[in-house]
């Protein structure tokens, strides 16, 4: 149900009388209602009283200082169950991020009235939080919605408030003291960060498709992304966005921080555009690298082929986190695991998001044993097959490969520059939210191999798949290359008669003679009987990056390939439908590839 214009004011005789203020919780005063709630009205606001209240809550705003000893001060919503007396314990469920905002997550949204964020109210609702007795907060980062300070791209300081939100949140008189955190995208990411902070009330984590090292999300190894740029002022666009007219003055007076100062979006631009992930900006966002020793429960998910928040640097961390996990992994796009495409058909393929996500929170909040056995992960391969494992990645074989040498031109793919017909929607614009789907292949990607000359890029084939194996992981590629420049690996899953789907890649640039290591995206890709793996390494080529060509003819030597290889006759099945992005995928990301070479490595599960 909608909540927006359209929604009409309900009268308030149906509020509950047993729910009195709560001073003592450092509450304030709610924001202007529609009659009969006015301005001045301290009691907490139920659905009854102002429709954007979930039904079944009851809603209040609270400010409280964040944890670096700084002036910020961060605002909360807060929805307790309303059937509940005021000072009821419950577990808190905590979402910290910039999405928040009164107004809107990204942009106005057009509310006539001022009330709590809608972000996750398909949460709220689908999994009864309020009906199952728990607390649902949600902050907003500095510098975002009703909280002052500079943001700073999930920094030290925007950590400093996640410490603070969670802490605040388990000393409430109505808290038990245990506290979860839930969230997509950035607010997923909060979670990722509040894991390396070790704090003691946070006892299970949530975090669908976030960014596992911040670097990733605008640079490759040097390159920067397309969205570079994009993305900082993305954001300060969120945090300039005005208040509603009935906000509170405090409210208010906060919102306009950014406005009066002009340093904190400058600044985070400036900032953000450090190319050198050992730089101490970066190394301070580095969450894979963080995460070790780490023990919080986390429940996590990441499509493999998704286009916004790519899962770079997942097994890093996955790794050095030594606490419970778990997930669903699969092909999809940058979603939730409860929605649905027009058709009704889940964009993760699975079913139960919320029952799931229900018996972790009860189990690590509450205690409570678990009435369903839920496999630590869930897993969709690229032929959409679903298997449950105890943890991701799982191989049978890692070995490394020698890949040719060779040269290439780092033109951009000026050589090939006409397009291949169009088969995929072409590729639509950066959003913060929701990335873009690839559009269709160019010749300039996939052009012929030249072995004659330096082409654009130049390719290894392995022999045939003697029966089916599965690269699982995070694949490796080591190189020694002369020149300056850019490169661009891209794994290709390749048929028998040329067909080849692009399955993983990654970038980096190059300063001259020396040995670079380049992490792709972490993938599980199926090979069937009678494919072959092709690796690609040339220049760039690609809208994803907005790499500057050097025109240096880049010399290639020693170049190898770590693969990670999982037989898929050993596979669990578990419950799953093939997520509808995977077609999409397909389609755009398949082509016919001429003058496939000899095999001149294995792919393989082992040795014998």
């Amino acid at each position: 149900m909608s909540f927006r214009r359209k929604a009409s004011a309900v009268a308030a005789a149906g509020a509950l009388a047993t729910i009195t203020t709560l001073a003592a919780g450092g509450f304030l005063p709610a924001s202007a209602q529609a009659a009969p709630v006015s301005a001045a009205s301290d009691a907490p606001i139920t659905h009854e009283q102002n429709p954007r209240v979930p039904e079944g809550a009851a809603w209040t705003e609270a400010y409280f200082p964040s944890s670096d000893g700084s002036d910020v001060e961060l605002h909360a919503d807060v929805l307790r169950p309303a059937h509940l007396p005021a000072d009821a314990k419950t577990p808190v469920i905590l979402s910290v991020g910039p999405y928040f905002a009164h107004a809107g997550q990204t942009d106005p949204e057009g509310w006539d009235r001022v009330g709590p964020s809608a972000r996750f109210q398909d949460f709220i609702d689908g999994a009864h939080l309020m009906a199952r007795g728990y607390t649902f907060v949600m902050v907003d980062l500095r510098g975002f919605g009703g909280s002052t300070g500079c943001l700073d791209f999930l920094g030290p300081g925007e950590q400093a408030d996640i410490k603070a939100a969670v802490e605040w949140s388990a000393s409430r008189p109505w808290s038990t003291g245990k506290v979860g955190m839930y969230g997509k995208s950035y607010d997923a990411n909060t979670g990722l960060a509040a894991n390396v902070l070790k704090l003691k009330p946070l006892r299970a984590i949530v975090s669908q498709e976030p960014t596992w090292n911040r670097y990733n999300y605008l640079f490759s190894n040097g390159v920067p992304r397309s969205n570079v740029t994009s993305t900082p002022r993305g954001y300060g666009s969120i945090a300039t966005m005005p208040p509603l007219s009935d906000d509170s003055d405090r409210y208010k007076a906060n919102a306009e921080y950014e406005a009066s100062h002009p340093e904190c979006l400058s600044d985070n631009l400036t900032d953000t555009q450090d190319p050198d992930p050992r730089s101490p900006y970066w190394r301070a966002r580095d969450f894979a690298t963080r995460a070790a020793g780490t023990q919080t429960p986390l429940f996590v998910t990441s499509g493999f082929i998704e286009d916004n928040t790519k899962p770079e640097d997942m097994e890093q961390y996955l790794d050095n986190h030594k606490g419970p996990e778990r997930g669903w992994l699969g092909q999809w796009e940058h979603v939730r695991g409860n929605e649905t495409n027009g058709e009704g058909r889940l964009k993760m393929g699975r079913a139960g998001w919320f029952d799931e996500v229900m018996r972790f929170y009860d189990q690590y909040l509450r205690g409570a044993k678990p009435s369903v056995t839920d496999p630590a992960f869930a897993i969709e391969d690229s032929l959409a097959h679903w298997r449950a494992q105890a943890t991701w990645p799982k191989t049978n074989t890692s070995y490394r490969v020698r890949l040719s040498s060779g040269r290439y031109v780092d033109d951009g793919g000026a050589a090939h520059n006409a397009p291949l017909p169009k088969t995929a929607p072409q590729a639509k614009g950066w959003d913060i939210e929701d990335g873009p789907l690839a559009g269709p292949l160019s010749h300039a990607q996939t052009g012929p191999h030249r072995a004659d000359a330096p082409g654009d890029s130049l390719w290894t084939w392995s022999t045939p798949a003697a029966k089916q194996v599965r690269v699982t992981g995070t694949p490796q590629i080591t190189l020694k290359t002369a020149g300056r420049g850019n490169v661009w690996v891209r794994l290709w899953d390749v048929a028998s008669d040329g067909t080849a789907t692009m399955f993983d890649e990654n970038a980096a640039l190059l300063n001259g003679s020396r040995s670079t290591s380049i992490d792709l995206k972490a993938t599980d890709w199926t090979f069937e009987r009678g494919h072959r793996l092709g690796v690609q390494i040339g220049t760039i080529n690609s809208t994803g990056w907005r790499d500057v060509p050097s025109g240096q003819t880049i010399k290639v030597s020693d170049a190898r390939l770590a693969l990670g290889v999982q037989d898929p006759r050993f596979d669990a099945p578990t419950q799953g439908d093939r997520s509808p992005y995977l077609d999409q995928y397909l389609t755009a990301n398949t082509t016919t590839l001429s003058n496939v070479g000899k095999g001149t490595f294995p792919l393989r599960v082992s040795r014998h």
